[in-house]
């Protein structure tokens, strides 16, 4: 078995492997003066189970091009097995056909990754689940909310209640609600652009409450201020936010500092400078990646890795 990472979050994967126990593959990755990748195995892979670790954060596009050169590669190099490991699986959102003469994007990566040579997918909290079904090949779809549930267990948040910042996340939410045996709550959502929202309605009691807002991605933070906005006008105490993917743009950023959220918890599935001006706590998802990773080489179930109390963390 052997790890592979591009560049877009080499820290995750160094993290992987040093919680596997095994070294980081060598492997050269660099630009030519034109912007065009180039990529060379610097070990013989011949005959391995290999794994490529590489986020599709941004920038989106040069991180996708990157992550099918080094399957390509590998599959050159008479790799018997390549598995694409996508903490962050980007394009995500355009899954569907939500107006005419528009593409569904997230098919499109997915079959470009089986064209490249994948033989499996690893991914973890896909914008929408549906999207396993747009692959051919197997995927193991992991959710980081194991490592979300440990540490809010450390913090005993009393008089706690779960909310959804929009009707989409209302399944992860209750998922939340479920383990923390907390209340649950959803927030009415009214999307003006791509990184505009408006909220006008609480379902659910949430006056004198902590309050945990739960998402899969934040870019703009628009969702998440507009909502924590609404929920201290409302009565809320303390406003969390608990976020899988945390990709901020310079608007987001500025949006959180000027935020009713007293503390934004996410994962390190996409690298990113530390960010002054907000409480940010960042739990790492490597031993989670890992276990799948020893547990996909060995062929053994992963199931376990998301299940609680009879029922899934997402």
């Amino acid at each position: 078995m052997k790890v592979f990472s591009g560049t877009s979050n080499r820290p995750l994967a160094e993290a992987i492997c040093q919680s596997i126990g095994i070294p980081l593959g060598l492997c050269s990755v660099s630009q030519f003066p034109d912007g065009e990748t180039f990529v060379k195995i610097d070990e013989n892979v011949r005959g391995e189970d290999t794994f490529v670790v590489q986020s599709t954060s941004p920038p989106t596009n040069h991180n996708l091009m990157e992550l099918f050169i080094m399957i390509d590669a590998l599959r050159r190099a008479s790799a018997k097995r390549i598995t694409a490991v996508l903490p962050f699986y980007g394009y995500a959102r355009q899954d569907r056909k939500d107006q005419p003469r528009v593409p569904i994007t997230a098919k499109l990566v997915a079959n470009l990754l089986v064209a490249a040579g994948t033989n499996r997918v690893l991914t973890m909290d896909l914008h929408a689940q549906q999207i396993q079904g747009f692959f051919d090949i197997p995927v193991d779809h992991l959710y980081a909310a194991p490592v979300m549930f440990d540490y809010l267990k450390q913090k005993k948040l009393p008089n706690l209640v779960v909310v959804s910042p929009d009707v989409g996340g209302l399944k992860m939410a209750h998922a939340y609600s479920q383990f923390l045996e907390a209340g649950l709550a959803i927030v009415a959502k009214r999307r003006k652009s791509a990184s505009e929202v408006e909220h006008d309605a609480v379902i659910g009691e949430i006056r004198g409450k902590n309050v945990l807002m739960v998402d899969d991605l934040t870019e703009t933070a628009g969702t998440l201020t507009s909502a924590a906005a609404l929920l201290k006008r409302r009565g809320a105490r303390k406003v969390l936010a608990c976020v899988s993917h945390t990709v901020l743009s310079q608007l987001g950023i500025e949006r959180l500092r000027k935020s009713n959220i007293d503390e934004l918890i996410t994962t390190d599935t996409v690298a990113r400078p530390a960010i002054g001006g907000v409480e940010i706590t960042t739990l790492s998802v490597a031993g989670l990646l890992g276990e799948a990773i020893k547990r996909i080489h060995t062929n053994s179930s992963v199931t376990s890795l998301f299940e609680f109390k009879g029922g899934r963390a997402g």
